[in-house]
């Protein structure tokens, strides 16, 4: 995370309280250009993409080729998944897995600093990769198989199937965003080579009447790597900062589409030309909020250097170049003031993405 990240975490927390929250939108991109072989129809597009990462770095995508019908299946088994006793979600701690796979209960994470734990609960997925693959081998961050709830046996196939189609839109903005900083479209090929990847379903329950004004369903922060995907169900909560009006922008939940957003890292890989920028969510619906964010990071050896027109009118870079793994592990450091060891030995990995 940069600098300027935790400052404007820094005056979120000391300040935006007491900010009015607007209704908000987002800039609405149909992504369907992108795979269509007329280049013009997909400079278009990127043309489009960029102007939202220069702004805020968030917009809303439609027509991206994940059904309806899926998207509301993976609602109905995250449901079924938060609805277990809480005995049988403990038996599926992440703290059990070496790769940060499973089960985070209510409470367990404090996103923004000074505020009580967050009023969500989680559960985390990724690459399924074999105790004996490689890269786990290795120590790669993150890295390892996932932990499948046995009581429901439509949720693993359902899963996988939603794994490898979201990883398969990531990749197709990734060209999207290459056109976008008028690179070759396959310019990201390398970094979409074997990615490292976190699909989480998330639960927010009802903020309660009589919440503290400082308890959130997740606090202020931005994302640590490059992308993230989010699909949200129509209950909303989710706010995002405006630097112009300075306040929070309620953004409204719109059925079928995902809101996609730059994180610190691609912020980094841009020299701040595209934006990372904080976002919470507050659950005042009175309801169950679900939420299903993807992130997509890339692979973990791949070199993260300013971009070749991010800095090529004598701009200095602003950050050092560094690797995939190497700016998670430092994102993790700096929020957690110890640097987690390869292989921790509770198997407990941070982290700070959340929608």
């Amino acid at each position: 995370m940069s600098a300027n990240s935790h400052s404007r975490r820094q005056h979120a927390g000391d300040v935006l309280t007491s900010r009015p929250v607007q209704a908000g939108t987002l800039a609405l991109i149909d992504v369907a250009p992108l795979r269509s072989n007329d280049p013009q129809a997909r400079a278009a597009v990127a043309e489009q993409i960029r102007a939202a990462c220069v702004d805020n770095g968030f917009f809303v995508i439609c027509n991206h080729g994940i059904s309806e019908h899926l998207q509301q299946q993976l609602f109905t088994q995250a449901a079924d998944l938060f609805a277990l006793p809480d005995a049988e979600k403990r038996l599926l701690d992440k703290s059990l897995s070496a790769a940060n796979r499973g089960y985070e209960a209510l409470g367990n994470q404090q996103l923004q600093p000074g505020s009580l734990p967050d009023l969500k609960e989680g559960y985390y997925m990724g690459r399924d990769l074999a105790a004996d693959h490689p890269q786990v081998m290795a120590g790669k961050f993150n890295h390892g198989p996932n932990v499948w709830p046995a009581q429901l046996p439509q949720f693993r196939p359902l899963m996988e199937s939603y794994l490898q189609q979201i990883t398969e839109l990531a990749e197709l903005l990734m060209r999207g965003l290459a056109l976008s900083l008028n690179l070759p479209e396959n310019h990201f090929d390398d970094f979409c080579h074997e990615p490292l990847t976190t699909l989480r379903l998330l639960h927010y329950p009802p903020q309660p009447v009589d919440a503290a004004a400082n308890q959130r369903g997740a606090g202020a922060h931005t994302d640590f790597g490059g992308l993230t995907l989010l699909l949200q169900d129509a209950v909303g909560g989710l706010q995002v900062w405006s630097e112009a009006d300075q306040c929070w922008l309620d953004i409204a939940p719109q059925a079928g589409t995902y809101i996609i957003n730059i994180g610190d890292m691609f912020a980094r890989w841009t020299n701040d030309l595209y934006r990372s920028t904080l976002h919470r969510v507050i659950n005042r619906s009175g309801r169950e909020r679900y939420s299903i964010p993807f992130f997509y990071s890339g692979n973990a050896d791949h070199r993260v250097e300013c971009l070749p027109g991010c800095c090529d009118s004598g701009e200095t870079p602003r950050y050092a170049a560094t690797t995939v793994e190497q700016h998670y592990r430092e994102m993790y450091r700096r929020t957690y003031s110890a640097q987690p060891p390869a292989s921790p030995p509770s198997g407990r990995q941070a982290t700070t993405e959340v929608h």
